[in-house]
Protein backbone atom coordinates (compact mmCIF):
# COMPACT_ATOMS: atom_id res chain seq x y z
CA UNK A 1 0.00 0.00 0.00
CA UNK A 2 1.34 3.59 -0.87
CA UNK A 3 0.14 6.84 0.49
CA UNK A 4 0.82 10.57 -0.06
CA UNK A 5 0.85 12.79 3.18
CA UNK A 6 0.15 16.47 2.33
CA UNK A 7 1.83 19.68 3.39
CA UNK A 8 1.44 23.53 3.63
CA UNK A 9 4.30 23.30 0.30
CA UNK A 10 4.39 21.52 -2.83
CA UNK A 11 7.62 19.69 -3.96
CA UNK A 12 6.55 20.40 -7.68
CA UNK A 13 10.22 19.47 -8.83
CA UNK A 14 12.67 16.32 -8.22
CA UNK A 15 15.82 19.00 -7.85
CA UNK A 16 18.39 18.34 -5.37
CA UNK A 17 18.08 21.59 -3.48
CA UNK A 18 20.28 20.61 -1.10
CA UNK A 19 23.30 19.66 -3.61
CA UNK A 20 27.01 20.90 -4.04
CA UNK A 21 26.83 24.14 -5.81
CA UNK A 22 23.57 25.50 -4.58
CA UNK A 23 24.34 29.39 -3.49
CA UNK A 24 20.49 29.53 -1.96
CA UNK A 25 21.25 26.89 0.64
CA UNK A 26 23.35 27.99 4.29
CA UNK A 27 27.16 26.91 3.71
CA UNK A 28 26.50 24.10 6.16
CA UNK A 29 24.70 22.72 4.14
CA UNK A 30 27.18 22.89 1.06
CA UNK A 31 28.60 19.51 1.23
CA UNK A 32 25.28 17.55 1.45
CA UNK A 33 24.15 15.68 -1.54
CA UNK A 34 20.40 16.24 -0.93
CA UNK A 35 17.89 17.81 1.26
CA UNK A 36 16.73 17.48 4.56
CA UNK A 37 13.37 15.40 5.55
CA UNK A 38 11.18 18.55 6.29
CA UNK A 39 7.63 17.17 7.48
CA UNK A 40 6.02 20.41 6.69
CA UNK A 41 6.51 19.46 2.96
CA UNK A 42 5.12 16.14 1.06
CA UNK A 43 6.24 12.75 1.74
CA UNK A 44 5.40 9.78 0.85
CA UNK A 45 4.80 5.85 2.30
CA UNK A 46 5.20 2.65 1.04
CA UNK A 47 3.49 -0.03 3.44
CA UNK A 48 4.98 -3.28 3.26
CA UNK A 49 6.41 -5.24 5.94
CA UNK A 50 7.12 -1.82 7.61
CA UNK A 51 6.33 1.27 6.63
CA UNK A 52 9.01 3.35 4.33
CA UNK A 53 9.27 6.96 4.22
CA UNK A 54 10.42 8.69 1.53
CA UNK A 55 10.58 12.37 0.21
CA UNK A 56 11.32 13.98 -3.58
CA UNK A 57 15.22 15.00 -2.83
CA UNK A 58 15.84 13.96 0.54
CA UNK A 59 18.62 12.39 2.34
CA UNK A 60 17.79 8.60 3.40
CA UNK A 61 20.15 6.26 5.13
CA UNK A 62 19.75 3.25 3.86
CA UNK A 63 21.21 -0.79 5.39
CA UNK A 64 20.99 -3.43 3.03
CA UNK A 65 22.06 -6.91 4.89
CA UNK A 66 22.27 -10.29 4.02
CA UNK A 67 19.21 -12.80 4.62
CA UNK A 68 22.12 -14.90 6.71
CA UNK A 69 23.08 -11.94 8.86
CA UNK A 70 20.81 -12.16 11.44
CA UNK A 71 18.83 -15.31 13.15
CA UNK A 72 14.72 -14.85 12.87
CA UNK A 73 14.67 -15.94 16.72
CA UNK A 74 16.82 -12.77 17.22
CA UNK A 75 14.65 -10.19 14.94
CA UNK A 76 11.39 -11.56 16.67
CA UNK A 77 12.89 -11.01 20.33
CA UNK A 78 13.42 -7.64 18.98
CA UNK A 79 10.00 -7.02 17.50
CA UNK A 80 8.69 -7.97 21.11
CA UNK A 81 11.03 -5.91 22.54
CA UNK A 82 9.93 -2.86 20.52
CA UNK A 83 6.55 -3.04 21.32
CA UNK A 84 7.41 -3.30 24.75
CA UNK A 85 9.24 -0.17 24.55
CA UNK A 86 6.40 1.54 23.42
CA UNK A 87 3.82 0.07 26.27
CA UNK A 88 6.37 0.90 28.69
CA UNK A 89 6.35 4.26 27.78
CA UNK A 90 2.92 5.13 27.04
CA UNK A 91 3.08 5.81 23.39
CA UNK A 92 1.72 2.38 22.14
CA UNK A 93 -1.46 3.08 19.86
CA UNK A 94 -3.85 0.28 20.17
CA UNK A 95 -4.07 -1.98 16.97
CA UNK A 96 -1.32 -0.61 15.77
CA UNK A 97 1.87 -2.28 15.24
CA UNK A 98 5.52 -0.49 16.50
CA UNK A 99 6.35 0.08 13.06
CA UNK A 100 3.41 2.04 12.09
CA UNK A 101 3.85 4.13 15.51
CA UNK A 102 7.30 5.50 15.95
CA UNK A 103 7.93 7.54 12.58
CA UNK A 104 4.98 9.76 13.73
CA UNK A 105 6.30 10.16 17.37
CA UNK A 106 7.91 13.30 18.63
CA UNK A 107 11.14 14.06 17.96
CA UNK A 108 12.84 13.20 21.63
CA UNK A 109 10.76 9.64 22.02
CA UNK A 110 11.75 8.71 17.90
CA UNK A 111 15.47 9.45 18.80
CA UNK A 112 15.78 7.41 21.93
CA UNK A 113 13.76 4.81 20.44
CA UNK A 114 15.80 4.62 17.17
CA UNK A 115 19.01 5.09 19.58
CA UNK A 116 17.95 1.51 21.31
CA UNK A 117 17.26 -0.53 18.96
CA UNK A 118 19.26 0.66 16.21
CA UNK A 119 22.31 -0.17 18.44
CA UNK A 120 21.14 -3.27 18.64
CA UNK A 121 21.10 -4.52 15.10
CA UNK A 122 24.30 -2.61 14.04
CA UNK A 123 25.76 -4.11 17.01
CA UNK A 124 25.09 -7.66 15.72
CA UNK A 125 25.56 -7.28 12.34
CA UNK A 126 29.21 -6.04 13.11
CA UNK A 127 29.71 -9.89 14.48
CA UNK A 128 29.48 -10.64 10.85
CA UNK A 129 27.05 -13.64 11.18
CA UNK A 130 26.49 -15.73 7.83
CA UNK A 131 28.92 -16.43 5.35
CA UNK A 132 30.16 -13.05 5.12
CA UNK A 133 30.47 -13.25 1.14
CA UNK A 134 31.12 -9.81 0.47
CA UNK A 135 34.18 -10.40 2.75
CA UNK A 136 35.66 -10.75 -0.31
CA UNK A 137 36.85 -8.00 -2.36
CA UNK A 138 35.60 -9.10 -5.85
CA UNK A 139 32.24 -9.54 -4.59
CA UNK A 140 31.76 -6.14 -2.89
CA UNK A 141 33.15 -4.64 -6.12
CA UNK A 142 30.03 -6.26 -7.74
CA UNK A 143 27.96 -4.58 -4.91
CA UNK A 144 29.94 -1.34 -5.41
CA UNK A 145 29.48 -0.59 -9.13
CA UNK A 146 25.98 -1.23 -8.76
CA UNK A 147 25.83 1.61 -6.28
CA UNK A 148 27.33 3.86 -9.02
CA UNK A 149 26.16 2.88 -11.66
CA UNK A 150 23.22 5.02 -12.44
CA UNK A 151 24.79 7.86 -9.72
CA UNK A 152 23.79 11.31 -10.71
CA UNK A 153 21.37 10.11 -13.16
CA UNK A 154 18.76 8.05 -11.06
CA UNK A 155 20.01 9.03 -7.87
CA UNK A 156 22.84 11.22 -6.01
CA UNK A 157 24.87 8.62 -4.57
CA UNK A 158 26.81 9.68 -0.87
CA UNK A 159 28.98 7.99 1.15
CA UNK A 160 28.81 4.39 1.72
CA UNK A 161 30.53 0.82 3.16
CA UNK A 162 30.16 -3.13 1.88
CA UNK A 163 30.88 -4.93 4.81
CA UNK A 164 31.14 -8.37 5.10
CA UNK A 165 27.11 -9.26 5.70
CA UNK A 166 25.40 -5.11 5.17
CA UNK A 167 25.74 -2.34 3.61
CA UNK A 168 25.52 1.25 4.58
CA UNK A 169 24.83 4.01 2.25
CA UNK A 170 23.48 7.47 2.20
CA UNK A 171 21.63 8.18 -1.06
CA UNK A 172 19.22 11.08 -2.55
CA UNK A 173 15.96 10.25 -4.89
CA UNK A 174 14.65 13.27 -7.28
CA UNK A 175 11.46 11.42 -6.57
CA UNK A 176 9.89 9.82 -3.34
CA UNK A 177 8.71 6.38 -5.27
CA UNK A 178 12.10 5.40 -6.32
CA UNK A 179 13.93 4.59 -2.81
CA UNK A 180 11.54 1.03 -3.37
CA UNK A 181 12.37 0.82 -7.05
CA UNK A 182 16.04 1.17 -7.26
CA UNK A 183 16.31 -0.73 -3.58
CA UNK A 184 14.66 -3.72 -5.45
CA UNK A 185 16.91 -2.88 -8.83
CA UNK A 186 20.40 -3.44 -6.55
CA UNK A 187 19.16 -6.10 -4.81
CA UNK A 188 18.22 -8.65 -7.78
CA UNK A 189 20.53 -7.21 -9.69
CA UNK A 190 23.50 -7.79 -7.38
CA UNK A 191 22.00 -11.17 -5.74
CA UNK A 192 21.95 -12.88 -9.74
CA UNK A 193 25.91 -11.83 -10.30
CA UNK A 194 27.07 -12.97 -6.57
CA UNK A 195 25.14 -15.89 -6.81
CA UNK A 196 26.29 -16.56 -10.46
CA UNK A 197 29.38 -15.85 -9.22
CA UNK A 198 29.34 -19.00 -6.69
CA UNK A 199 27.17 -21.06 -9.26
CA UNK A 200 24.62 -21.28 -7.00
CA UNK A 201 20.67 -19.80 -6.79
CA UNK A 202 18.28 -18.86 -4.03
CA UNK A 203 18.04 -15.72 -1.35
CA UNK A 204 21.18 -13.74 -1.00
CA UNK A 205 19.87 -10.43 0.52
CA UNK A 206 17.40 -9.93 2.98
CA UNK A 207 14.47 -8.35 1.09
CA UNK A 208 13.00 -5.22 2.95
CA UNK A 209 15.92 -2.86 3.68
CA UNK A 210 15.98 -0.55 6.52
CA UNK A 211 15.64 2.89 5.98
CA UNK A 212 15.75 6.53 7.53
CA UNK A 213 15.65 10.31 6.71
CA UNK A 214 17.67 12.55 7.54
CA UNK A 215 16.29 14.91 9.47
CA UNK A 216 19.55 17.42 10.53
CA UNK A 217 23.31 18.45 9.63
CA UNK A 218 24.29 17.12 12.93
CA UNK A 219 22.33 13.39 11.95
CA UNK A 220 24.05 13.58 8.45
CA UNK A 221 27.57 14.31 9.59
CA UNK A 222 26.87 11.07 12.17
CA UNK A 223 25.69 8.91 9.26
CA UNK A 224 28.76 9.88 7.25
CA UNK A 225 31.40 8.88 10.20
CA UNK A 226 29.21 5.86 11.61
CA UNK A 227 30.00 4.65 7.54
CA UNK A 228 33.45 5.60 7.34
CA UNK A 229 34.27 3.89 10.95
CA UNK A 230 32.09 0.96 10.68
CA UNK A 231 35.07 -1.08 9.90
CA UNK A 232 36.97 -0.22 12.49
CA UNK A 233 34.13 -1.25 15.04
CA UNK A 234 33.69 -4.47 13.67
CA UNK A 235 37.48 -5.21 13.85
CA UNK A 236 37.59 -6.04 9.91
CA UNK A 237 41.11 -5.14 8.31
CA UNK A 238 42.20 -3.65 4.87
CA UNK A 239 40.57 -5.73 2.20
CA UNK A 240 37.60 -6.78 4.05
CA UNK A 241 35.43 -3.74 2.92
CA UNK A 242 34.92 -1.55 0.31
CA UNK A 243 34.45 2.21 1.59
CA UNK A 244 33.28 5.19 -0.74
CA UNK A 245 33.66 8.91 0.41
CA UNK A 246 30.94 11.25 -1.27
CA UNK A 247 33.03 14.31 -2.17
Amino acid sequence: MVAFRSAKERRTHPHFRGAKGDQHQPEKRATMLGELFDPQCEFYIHEHCRPHWSQAGAIVFITLRTHDSIPREVLQRWDREKQDWLERNKLAVTGLHWSEVVESLPDADRVRFNRQFDRCREDFLDTCHGNCVMRQPEIAKIVADSLLYFDRDRYRMGDFIVMPNHVHLLVAFATPEQLIEQCDSWLHYTAFHINKRYGQKGRFWQQEPFDHLVRSPEQYDYLRDYIRDNPRKARLTAGEYLYRKYE
